[in-house]
């Protein structure tokens, strides 16, 4: 695949190679769309990734962007928050929404990809491409020169430590959970069934559906199941990101939180049971429903959505095959949760990611305060294009802030310090449209055709 050289530096990308180099920290998402828009630009880079040395408690693999919680980029209508990010990363030339394109697997609306293939193009490509040189080693200290710091939300501590003298501020930390995988053929298909919500795309999910019984044992477990006990400096700090609650602590919070959460039965509808006309008989709804999305392009691996958890092993197996059609799971990966760190943006950053207090220094990923693999893309695409600007004298760009991509950058950049918390890209943050639109379809739409209508124009001043 053949991924469009950005138009912003496509003016230098036939001159000679600079001869200054730049140096990416971390080999995640954003560190490899960074590495690839500098390299794109005809500028060197060296790329440097802990793995295999060393790895987080998160990761698995040592190949480069591997996706650690889920394998979905989000929903891809451009007129839902994460489809916009998609779509603009598109005409920018993104080579991790490029290689998402190519390797997606069935997942309804949303974009959603064979993670193992995914990583391993990425991986391949970026060892290929003549400016790259890919160092598998730690980096204890922010090196000098022009640099973008990628080290993700799982920084190593000896790098943290230097990045905490460098700011002079604390970090912010919060726990993110990764959800269950199962076989295929251990999911029972006399019970689950294949549907997408409201029918939208192809019947995508499995879906496990649950009387009231059922679903009230199940919570009762749920709740009362026994979690994985966190170290002192943990408990201390702990804060959970709402958007990303363990499934344990849901269920804390009430009888029917689950059921207005990932169980939420809502727009599903079990074919089996009828020609589709019947539908609105709420005798034929579940009570609440699991759902599990693919995982892998054969349909091999299913993830259980909504089920990041910190429950001990054992406890996730027993409780987890309570669940109808999910009796006799095989999981090969349990729910895992780890502590996650990022910088207190709005203290240190400008929205054209360099740091206030050292211009040729930028920062991008879940690092910054994002939230999510597009956002992380985003943040890469940006501090790669704005670094490479810096080596061959151009001045650093700033998106349009009635882009997704540029209001999220303006928010990190530009919230309050005090409460600033991470951020997923949402049509909230975008500047209010000129006119009241009643309808949120509507709005959204209005929102999403004036973000590309200015992103072109952003791109043709440019050429």
């Amino acid at each position: 695949m053949e991924i469009a050289s950005q138009p912003a530096i496509r003016q230098v990308m036939n001159q000679a190679t600079s001869p200054e180099t730049v140096q990416v920290i971390g080999g995640g998402l954003a560190g490899t769309e960074a590495a690839w828009q500098i390299a794109q630009a005809g500028v060197r880079v060296i790329l440097h990734e802990m793995r295999p040395q060393r790895f987080s408690p998160a990761h698995h693999s040592a190949e480069l962007a591997e996706l650690v919680c889920s394998n979905s980029f989000g929903a891809m209508a451009s007129d839902r928050a994460a489809g916009l990010l998609h779509t603009e990363l598109r005409r920018l030339g993104s080579v991790v929404i490029g290689k998402a394109d190519e390797h997606s697997v069935p997942a309804g609306g949303a974009l959603a990809v064979d993670r193992g293939k995914f990583s391993h193009d990425l991986t391949t490509t970026l060892e290929s491409h003549p400016l790259i040189e890919l160092r598998r080693s730690e980096v204890p200290q922010i090196p000098e020169g022009v640099v973008v710091l990628a080290s993700g939300p799982l920084t190593a501590p000896s790098l943290t430590e230097d990045l905490q003298r460098f700011t002079g501020l604390e970090y912010l930390s919060f726990f993110d959970a990764a959800s269950p995988i199962v076989v295929g053929e251990s999911i029972n298909r006399e019970v689950a069934f294949l549907a997408s919500r409201y029918d939208k795309g192809d019947a995508a999910y499995l879906n496990c559906p649950m009387n009231r019984e059922q679903y009230l044992h199940f919570w009762q477990e749920v709740a009362k199941a026994e979690q994985t006990e966190l170290k002192d400096f943990e408990r201390e700090t702990a804060k959970f990101f709402e958007a990303c609650l363990p499934i344990e602590e849901l269920a804390r919070r009430g009888e029917d939180t689950m059921r207005y959460g990932p169980l939420k039965p809502v727009g599903i509808f079990d074919a089996r049971l009828g020609d589709g006309s019947d539908r609105a008989n709420k005798h034929l709804r579940p009570y609440a429903v699991v759902q599990l999305r693919q995982e892998d392009k054969t349909g091999q691996l299913w993830n259980m959505v909504g089920f990041q958890t910190n429950l001990r092993w054992g406890e996730q197996k027993r409780v987890f095959q309570l669940i109808p059609g999910l009796e006799n799971a095989e999981f090969v990966r349990l729910g895992v949760m780890h502590r996650n760190t990022f910088l207190n943006a709005p203290e240190l950053l400008q929205p054209t990611l360099q740091f206030k207090n050292r211009s040729n220094l930028l920062a991008a990923g879940q690092l910054i305060g994002t939230e999510g693999y597009t956002a992380a893309a985003a943040g890469g695409w940006l501090a790669g294009t704005n670094a490479a600007r810096i080596v061959l004298g151009l001045p650093p760009l700033t998106l349009p802030k009635t882009t997704m991509m540029g209001a999220l950058f303006e928010f990190i950049s530009s919230a309050s310090p005090k409460h600033f918390q991470p951020m997923p890209p949402n049509f909230g943050i975008l500047p209010e449209l000129p006119e009241k639109v009643r309808s949120k379809q509507e709005r959204h739409g209005k929102y999403s055709d004036r973000s590309l209508s200015d992103l072109e124009g952003f791109q043709k001043s440019l050429v």
